[in-house]
């Protein structure tokens, strides 16, 4: 059985114990007694180092804690061993998970909202709340009293209770025996195994980035301390840029994005516009160079190496909205073919093409007036566009 020492001493950095088992040869090593954080409750694992070899991964096995090495681990059962925590990466763990206590109990008490669950991801930290929906105003009220209570630097607490004595927790612990209860002053009592700071102050800031829709519930992204100082710079770094792209001010981005998007949706309207017109100037233009089969007809076919028959659309409006006109467009890579016909032409453009694609697998389909497809090589294009010479 492994003592955890992280239950009693989140801020112990190096220790001493003695190696009681070693597996997959001398990578798996067991210890007496560890302050290693195992992957659990949504909190990472911690990483450090045995006897100046790397850990890399840390894993609870019920009784005993698992420690996965970067490299055989030479000593042998019943050695004593220095071990070191990667600091960095434990205080982080302890800023985001505490943090995580006080969100959470704030959304609680003060909205009625339960977490049903946490994860600390290497970035940022999400929460699912019990809710199908969140506006914006009880986001920003939550995250500003969240923060009021770092400001208040509460104390936070590990108590050892009995879980038939335990009383007032925010959530009820479905565990039986002796329970690790963290509790923030005044605010939460939570039935927790893991790492965390010992006064609200030290969690730091507190930033909720963001909202989901996750099945029936809601889930909040959010950073603390560290992540989100860094993260406020990073996105201030960001705004500044884009000041300086507009000469303007930092606070005057919105509206200055807001006019320039207006711009460009004007722009493009007007460039759809002009590429219609130009579309149908182009199919008169061809219809008129193209010569009248032997039946009266006016065929024409288009071909484009690579792209979107899209493109062709128009002209092939254009060009059939002429009398006796059949329209052909094909695209090499991916294998498509698009017809369209006049009305007085008497055929059904959808039918007509399905039954051009069927021999050769093809799928399709459209109105009367206009039909796409698509087959699966160039030679099946080739065969499509012959049957439809040929109607």
């Amino acid at each position: 059985m492994t003592e955890r020492l992280y239950y009693t001493d989140s801020y112990l950095q190096e220790f001493r114990a003695r190696v009681t088992g070693r597996a997959e040869d001398g990578r798996r090593i067991y210890l007496d007694r560890t302050a290693f954080y195992p992957t659990s409750g949504g909190q990472p694992h911690d990483k450090g180092a045995i006897a100046g070899v790397p850990v890399v991964e840390v894993a609870d096995e019920g009784e005993r804690v698992a420690h996965v090495m970067a490299a055989p681990h030479l000593p042998v059962e019943g050695e004593e061993v220095e071990c070191r925590i990667e600091w960095d990466r434990r205080f982080d763990h302890m800023q985001q998970h505490s943090g995580q206590h006080l969100l959470s109990a704030v959304l609680a008490a003060r909205f009625g909202l339960p977490t049903v669950s946490f994860h600390l991801g290497q970035e940022s930290s999400t929460i699912d709340l019990d809710v199908t929906a969140l506006d914006a105003a009880t986001l920003l009220d939550a995250e500003w009293r969240a923060n009021q209570a770092v400001f208040e630097d509460r104390p936070i607490g590990v108590d050892f209770e009995d879980a038939a004595e335990a009383r007032d927790l925010r959530k009820p612990s479905e565990r039986a025996g002796v329970l690790r209860i963290v509790s923030i002053e005044g605010l939460d009592r939570s039935a927790c195994g893991g790492t965390h700071v010992r006064r609200t102050g030290e969690i730091g800031p507190i930033l909720i980035r963001k909202l989901d829709k996750v099945r029936n519930t809601v889930r909040a992204e959010f950073l603390c301390g560290g992540r989100a100082v860094r993260r406020a710079r990073a996105d201030f770094d960001a705004l500044a840029r884009v000041a300086q792209m507009f000469s303007g001010a930092l606070e005057d981005v919105p509206e200055l994005v807001r006019v320039q998007l207006e711009v460009a949706r004007s722009n493009d309207k007007l460039r759809h516009r002009l590429e219609a017109d130009l579309a149908q100037y182009r199919g008169r233009e061809l219809y008129a160079a193209t010569a009248p089969d032997e039946t009266g007809v006016r065929r024409a076919l288009r071909r484009l190496p690579n792209g979107s028959l899209e493109d062709l659309r128009a002209l092939a409006q254009s060009f059939t909205a002429q009398s006796k006109a059949v329209f052909t467009a094909a695209l090499d890579e991916p294998p498509a073919v698009l017809l369209a016909v006049s009305e007085d032409m008497g055929v059904d453009a959808g039918k007509l093409l399905k039954a051009a694609l069927a021999p050769a697998g093809g799928r399709g389909g459209g109105n009367p007036r206009m039909a796409q497809g698509s087959v699966s090589s160039r030679e099946a294009l080739e065969q499509t566009i012959e049957r439809i010479r040929k109607f």
